[in-house]
């Protein structure tokens, strides 16, 4: 398989998931703020972490659609989904209650599952970041994140 269409299959896969998460999580938006400020880490900052996770989610899934802007994307996702890996972590080892605040399908996998599910995407984001960086180093022109 080409180095271009490995790094457009994690790119739309990275999409798929941050589309229906965010999409999920603001359908039932009252369900999801509920259980963030369930959250012993979360509570106090509910009310914004309830917008901004959707938020950043769909951001980011549209810098992945955008060629020029692909690799800050995938860098975007690699940090994402280590950040909810840690929170799992956290949560599962420090916390006595353990909310989960995934939506749809993601919230009816175990902790574990749910955790390994995430490391799979960290190490798929790892993987498009080293070949789409690769890409622009064997580019003969340089890379343009913003427009001139």
């Amino acid at each position: 398989m080409k180095r271009n269409t490995v790094v457009e299959v994690i790119s739309f896969l990275f999409i798929l998931l941050f589309v229906y998460a965010a999409a999920s999580k603001l359908m039932d938006y009252q369900k999801f703020r509920i259980q963030i400020g369930q959250s012993p880490l979360l509570t106090a900052f509910s009310g914004w972490v309830a917008w901004i996770i959707p938020a950043i989610e769909l951001l980011v899934a549209v810098m992945l659609v955008i060629p020029r802007y692909r690799l800050p994307g995938l860098y975007a996702s690699f940090s994402l989904m280590t950040m909810f890996s840690a929170y799992i972590i956290v949560i599962l080892n420090f916390s006595d209650f353990v909310p989960c605040s995934c939506g749809g399908l993601l919230q009816k996998m175990t902790w574990g599952t749910h955790l390994v599910f995430n490391i799979c995407f960290v190490f798929l984001g790892l993987t498009g970041i080293i070949l789409e960086s690769s890409k622009a180093f064997t580019s003969q022109e340089p890379r343009k994140w913003w427009p001139e």
